[in-house]
């Protein structure tokens, strides 16, 4: 599939090819969830603690006899039915089971990511940027020329140097390098910018990686 590459410097019109395995599947917005969903889990901290049954200080003795109370059996007051007892099923601070996701599930659920920003005609692609930019001023033009707010900018490592210091300061844009191109990313912002040499280097990444 050929996308139109927008050029900074000039009106000159162009295209790129890409290849229908990155920017014509077919979306299952079930995993897109599933793993979303992982990603947000693995970002958390887990810092929120109570403490167990076993974990409480006290004593151990029973606090009246088995029968003949007329109530019912209790053991010591570390049970999470007393005040002052554990907490049962309560959070355990960082010793949570981190569910895994194997490589091949996240290879497509990032493919589908694009084309479905492709669908949206929200996925554009611009030339690698080969001069410095300095001025934010500068940037923020070229996105209010082409109509882009909301932005992940997606970019090879040449270009990120080029762009950093113009990109920094727009609202609502996020400058990322291509290696570290994520599902949850490209949902949080409504259009996605990627260099020329970017999308090569995602599809090459996405086509050749072993599972």
């Amino acid at each position: 599939m050929n996308i139109k590459v927008l050029n900074f410097d000039s009106n000159k019109s162009s295209t790129v090819k890409v290849s229908d395995s990155l920017v014509g599947l077919k979306v299952n917005n079930r995993l897109l969830k599933y793993v979303i969903d992982w990603q947000i889990n693995n970002s958390k901290q887990r810092l929120a603690k109570t403490k167990q049954r076993n974990e409480v200080i006290g004593s151990t003795r029973k606090i009246y006899a088995q029968k003949g109370t007329g109530g019912a059996r209790h053991a010591s007051r570390k049970a999470p039915i007393f005040v002052g007892g554990g907490v049962a099923h309560g959070p355990k601070g960082d010793v949570y089971k981190i569910k895994k996701i194997n490589k091949k599930i996240k290879k497509i659920a990032l493919a589908q990511s694009i084309s479905k920003k492709n669908t949206n005609n929200e996925l554009y692609i611009f030339d690698d940027i080969k001069k410095e930019i300095k001025k934010t001023k500068i940037f923020n033009n070229f996105l209010v020329k082409n109509n882009l707010n909301s932005v992940l900018i997606i970019s090879d490592k040449e270009t990120h140097k080029n762009i950093y210091k113009s990109v920094r300061n727009i609202k609502n844009v996020k400058l990322i390098n291509d290696d570290g191109t994520n599902i949850y990313d490209l949902f949080k912002y409504k259009n996605v910018l990627i260099s020329t040499s970017s999308i090569k280097n995602i599809q090459n990444r996405l086509e050749n990686e072993k599972n």
